[in-house]
């Protein structure tokens, strides 16, 4: 691996997002919602940055594409684990984000052991499920900064959110996993006029 990679805008944005993790985990278990609510609202902005930053200097990197996803799992589980412990967010919703995270994981390593198979980009529900997921944890959070009525509504709303994301996210990834696996497993023919 080329340290450039490493050094590169966008990855170290990454890192820094990484870094900023210890801190708001001790923000919150010192009851400093202000501070950890900051924290992680530059959290998320560092992790919009660096994929914007990697388009706009053409620094999309190998390390990049599997460093940013786990940043971003890191975060969130670590998120809902430490809420779910401050019974901010009720046990279900991070059972259900930790059973989707560990089987992905589980899957995509056997998948890449016996078949090599590796891409797997994010789907359209695996985005919504991390944006419900990163709204659900800056609502709560602000909720403890703001007790409002509205904020507490839309609390509720967005982990209702992230409970159906995740489900329906998971769903999609298995289907996505048999379709390449049928393609990896049935290769196209050639077109004729092709064959060597």
């Amino acid at each position: 691996m080329k340290l450039s990679q490493l050094l590169s805008a966008p990855n170290q944005l990454t890192l820094l997002r990484m870094v900023f993790l210890p801190f708001i985990v001790i923000e919150l278990l010192s009851q400093h919602y202000h501070w950890a609510l900051t924290l992680f609202v530059l959290a998320g902005m560092s992790d919009g940055l660096d994929g914007l930053l990697a388009r706009k200097l053409h620094q999309q990197t190998l390390l990049g594409q599997y460093l940013d996803p786990i940043a971003d799992k890191l975060l969130m589980s670590t998120m809902f684990l430490v809420l779910s412990i401050l019974h901010k967010i009720p046990w279900k919703y991070t059972v259900v984000v930790f059973s989707r995270d560990i089987s992905i994981l589980a899957i995509s390593a056997v998948l890449y052991a016996i078949a090599g198979l590796r891409d797997f980009r994010p789907s359209i529900f695996g985005k919504a499920n991390t944006l419900a997921q990163v709204t659900a944890v800056f609502l709560v959070i602000l909720f403890d900064v703001y007790h409002v009525r509205g904020v507490w509504i839309a609390r509720v709303v967005a982990l209702r959110a992230v409970f159906f994301f995740t489900i329906i996210s998971a769903l999609h990834y298995t289907i996505l996993v048999q379709q390449r696996l049928r393609a990896h497993s049935h290769p196209a023919a050639p077109a004729p006029g092709n064959a060597i």
